[in-house]
């Protein structure tokens, strides 16, 4: 099977999922192509470059959808629904209803079994769609696909989330730790516009650091990052 062949089976099978038809099935196959059978890409290439910038137009969407949809909400509301909506997991999720990692293009048929059970390859192949289909037909198509994929996940989430600080301390009470410990390391800056960097830790799982523009800032930073980790750790043990 020829590679244009291929592509074109390839966006055959995307548009009969997703609806979504590709004039240019090459951009297509680039962002499914894993890195491990990059060779076979569009022009050599994988669907990483892609993965960045999809990262960006599903970040537009998000907020522009956010924003419109919950018009009494501040700033740092919107901004932890965003993180919510746009996080690894959400991603990994849309991509696995799609069946994306039964999509990729790799040269390994084992690894089709290890990236979907991988949060973060399923994440980057979601994203690196989106940015295809906006380079393919621009930002509204972009924005119509983003909108109906994610409409599950809106209401799912209606109710506003909890912020870092308060999720990072159920993880670890949920497994029997002690509570984070935080402490504040460094303050930066002129008193009209300081710089916090708070460092927070949890037993057995190690500690990170965050910065703010105040202290309270700093410290959702922090426990938004350690509490990437503990996910992250917690995925790797099969979810205990």
């Amino acid at each position: 099977m020829t590679d244009k062949v291929e592509q074109a089976d390839l966006a055959a099978r995307f548009e009969r999922i997703t609806g979504v038809r590709f004039a240019n099935p090459a951009l297509l196959a680039q962002a499914l192509t894993h890195s491990n059978d990059a060779a076979r890409g569009s022009e050599g290439r994988d669907y990483e470059r892609l993965e960045f910038l999809g990262d960006r137009v599903l970040g537009l969407v998000i907020a522009e959808e956010l924003f419109r949809r919950y018009p009494g909400e501040g700033e740092g509301l919107l901004a932890r629904r965003l993180n919510q909506l746009v996080r690894r997991e959400t991603c990994a999720e849309v991509a696995r209803h799609l069946g994306l990692h039964e999509l990729m293009r790799t040269a390994k048929t084992a690894e089709r079994a290890q990236v979907q059970a991988s949060q973060k390859v399923l994440a980057d192949l979601c994203e690196s769609v989106i940015a295809a289909i906006y380079l393919d037909q621009g930002l509204e198509a972009a924005r119509s696909f983003i909108i109906s994929m994610w409409r599950p996940l809106f209401e799912r989430h209606a109710q506003p989330p909890r912020d870092a600080k308060s999720a990072l301390q159920e993880w670890a009470a949920a497994r029997g730790l002690p509570p984070p410990a935080y402490e504040e390391v460094a303050r930066t800056g002129p008193d009209h516009a300081p710089e916090f960097t708070v460092r927070v830790s949890v037993c057995g799982l190690g500690r990170e650091t965050g910065a703010g523009p105040s202290k309270r800032a700093a410290e959702q930073a922090a426990a938004g990052r350690l509490l990437e980790r503990a996910e992250t750790t917690t995925e790797k043990n099969g979810g205990t």
